[in-house]
């Protein structure tokens, strides 16, 4: 046999004996057990996220920054804790806003703001701290203007570089796709009570 015939016997067998083996040792109940456990671990992190967002009044309490365009304040990977109370937005304050038709939220500071004496509408405009020029090429065509239904939340606290795994799972799903069958097979391998 060849150096290369070894690796392959001897990584078959390791995927045989600790893999295969105890799926197959696996009784139909212990195996239902587990796929319950897997499932109250998956209902608890959704229970986190919804408490978050109560607490928080932020539909997205927790958010990552996923580019540099707000460095030096942030850098790409650091986590964010979000909070929207009713008190009046203002200029200088970080913000997480949303636009329509694009589905990653924007982590930027209010530069410009303007209230309407008749609506009490207010206007806003953002900018990247690291970008030369302000979001309104960032808004959609005929939007000049944020307003309070855009913003997500402002930024209430940060976690340095705690997001990196985010953009890690992003940038490669299947790392992400990796971890999840790996997390699950743990648990429904895992035989401690």
């Amino acid at each position: 046999m060849s150096g290369d015939e070894d690796v392959m016997t001897t990584a078959k067998n390791f995927v045989r004996t600790r893999i295969i083996n105890p799926f197959k040792a696996l009784r139909g109940r212990v195996m239902l057990e587990q796929a319950i456990f897997f499932g109250l671990i998956v209902a608890n992190a959704f229970i986190l996220w919804k408490t978050l967002t109560v607490v928080s009044g932020s539909e997205s309490p927790i958010v990552v920054v996923l580019s540099g365009s707000m460095r030096p304040a942030f850098d790409r990977g650091d986590l964010l804790f979000l909070t929207m109370g009713s008190s009046p937005l203002r200029v200088g304050e970080i913000v997480v806003y949303a636009l329509p038709g694009r589905a990653i939220p924007i982590v930027h500071r209010i530069v410009s703001l303007h209230e309407s004496r008749s609506s009490g509408k207010v206007d806003l405009l953002t900018k990247g701290d690291n970008n030369d020029v302000d979001d309104l090429g960032l808004y959609p065509r005929g939007v000049w203007w944020l307003h309070r239904e855009n913003i997500i939340g402002r930024a209430g606290g940060f976690a340095r570089g705690a997001g990196v795994m985010t953009i890690a799972m992003n940038d490669m799903p299947q790392l992400k796709w990796a971890m999840i069958g790996g997390l699950f097979l743990y648990v429904l391998l895992n035989r401690d009570g």
